[in-house]
């Protein structure tokens, strides 16, 4: 398994749907923000300089599985811990779990590949292997 990272959200009233509970795609906008966070405290540059460096422009979401266990609401603070959990040639899955305090609040895990723009037509991305000197940073 990978390093472990930790990323606090602060619950804004807008965050919130008509019955005060947080409306749930927040969650996937929050763990994707948190999957870049984790590569980051990891070393590894944010995506606009690793474009410039490898050609690497993110890690595109493929799948998503999220159980949600108890709700949040306008005022709490989650912390958000992200970690891989599998290394394959071309994914990874890397894994969320929500909690406030000792409540857990949800959990998922995401498939996600590393990409290039295609060099035959910058429109569409590929994906690659993973590389090396980033799983090196993120073990």
């Amino acid at each position: 398994m990978s390093k472990t990272t930790t990323m606090s959200v602060d619950i804004r009233f807008g965050d919130c749907d008509p019955a005060g509970i947080v409306f749930f795609p927040n969650f996937h906008r929050w763990m994707d923000a948190a999957s870049l966070h984790f590569f980051m405290s990891c070393g590894v540059p944010p995506w606009n300089v690793l474009e410039h460096r490898s050609g690497i422009i993110g890690t595109p979401l493929l799948e998503h599985h999220a159980r949600f266990a108890k709700t949040a609401t306008f005022g709490d603070q989650l912390q958000i811990s992200s970690s891989i959990i599998e290394w394959r040639p071309k994914v990874f899955l890397q894994k969320h779990v929500v909690m406030r305090g000792a409540d857990l609040i949800c959990e998922s895990t995401e498939t996600r590949v590393f990409c290039r723009r295609d060099a035959d037509d910058p429109r569409r991305i590929r994906a690659v292997p993973v590389p090396e000197d980033i799983r090196r940073l993120c073990d």
